[in-house]
């Protein structure tokens, strides 16, 4: 039986639910302002999360609220209203990482879904079948499996639990993200949101009797990264992780923004249904703008991770730093009779060339001959952060349609 998996993004906020859902995300998961895995996103009142419900409901999407951090017994205390307040948002599943908060779930919210976070480190079927056994509907896999131990733990586990997995996006150097590092470095606990990724800086040898001198470690000429990681890409081959048996296609990034989360959302949308048009195909012809569309988005060199197995997973990064070639310049909030009412996020001169991002996933290029501020005077360039302009396109563009153009490095 084929299964068809949906495609999972990150919301931050109530803009990035809105922008991905837009984009072509099946749901949506995201976190309120306590028990969620980022703190440094705005999150989610009780309020907003109502209507971001309503917002994707509206438009058949599911929402899954993230209460995965372990919480401390002080914080437990307020865990039912969290809950209660969930669920009176309408949201259609929680996603756990403490069986605490499993069990609180299942008390206050019986009728809500429970997914199995990826910070309980899901690597085999025994944990799978356990987890579904104490009522979850979902286990999210630790990252560090291969296709082929996706593959045993579906045929391994009973049919009706659900098998979620990340696609795209941050890797981490630890272990189903459980690390300690942050913790000890900065005093900042990244299994409570807080991570100050220390495994993204650069690092020296120092010796005892020599505190004034550093000595290169020599990874790279750029310096020492010895625990970082590459970013995760798993588009070209999309194919073989939904036919290992995944339910859920899960793209990493609640704290990247509402462009970040639009371009690669739309990619992958494209992606998967490119698979979905011909998934008893041996061959995946992943289209050549999927791949394009994913370095348009600030991110570090690609890597497929772990699904073919130890060997691929080398990390090899000349620098800690993110690949951006491409700048987020505005968003477009109407359009009618050739005119594009945009709002700015980044200057750009009358001259350059613009790529317009449209919902759809396709792509409008453009080189306005003139620009109007809000006054509807005639103006050469954008400099005033988030001012309301107009330019001209005789393509239509779309609402929430977004702006870039190519990096000029300045």
């Amino acid at each position: 039986m084929l299964r068809i998996p949906e495609l999972l993004s990150p919301a931050g906020d109530l803009e990035r639910l809105k922008y991905a859902v837009c984009y072509g995300a099946d749901a949506v998961y995201c976190g309120m302002p306590e028990f969620g895995m980022r703190s440094a996103p705005q999150n989610f009142t009780p309020d907003q999360l109502r209507e971001g419900v309503l917002f994707a409901h509206a438009r058949g999407r599911k929402v899954y609220l993230t209460l995965n951090t372990l919480p401390t017994n002080e914080e437990l205390d307020r865990l039912p209203e969290a809950i209660k307040a969930a669920v009176d948002a309408g949201v259609d599943a929680f996603i756990v990482a403490d069986l605490g908060v499993l069990a609180a779930c299942k008390k206050h919210a019986p009728n809500t879904d429970v997914h199995i976070s990826t910070q309980m480190g899901i690597t085999n079927y025994g944990a799978a079948t356990a987890a579904y056994e104490m009522g979850a509907k979902r286990v999210v896999l630790a990252r560090e499996l291969t296709l082929q131990d996706i593959a045993i733990i579906r045929d391994k586990t009973p049919p009706q639990l659900e098998i979620e997995a990340f696609v795209h996006g941050a890797m981490c150097v630890s272990f189903s993200g459980r690390c300690l590092l942050s913790n000890y470095m900065a005093d900042r606990d990244s299994n409570r949101g807080q991570c100050a990724q220390p495994c993204r800086w650069k690092y020296f040898m120092h010796e005892e009797k020599r505190p004034d001198q550093y000595f290169e470690i020599g990874e790279t000429e750029q310096g020492s990264y010895i625990l970082n990681a590459n970013d995760l890409c798993t588009a070209p081959f999309l194919d073989l992780i939904c036919q290992a048996g995944v339910d859920s296609l899960k793209i990493e990034g609640r704290a990247k923004t509402e462009y970040y989360v639009a371009s690669v959302t739309a990619a992958y949308r494209k992606a998967l249904d490119t698979y979905l048009a011909d998934p008893f195909s041996e061959q995946f012809n992943l289209p050549d703008s999927v791949y394009e569309e994913l370095n348009r988005t600030s991110h570090r060199h690609y890597s497929p991770g772990f699904y073919f197995g130890k060997e691929n997973a080398r990390q090899n990064l000349p620098a800690h730093g993110y690949i951006r070639e491409w700048d987020y310049m505005g968003r477009v909030n109407g359009w009618e009779n050739g005119i594009a009412h945009c709002s700015q996020r980044g200057k750009w001169w009358l001259g350059d060339t613009l790529e317009v991002l449209c919902p759809d996933g396709s792509v409008v290029e453009l080189k306005p001959e003139w620009i109007r501020n809000a006054a509807g005077e005639l103006v050469d360039s954008t400099p005033h952060p988030t001012m309301e302009y107009t330019i001209p396109s005789e393509v239509e563009l779309p609402a929430m349609s977004l702006i870039r153009r190519r990096s000029t490095g300045v």
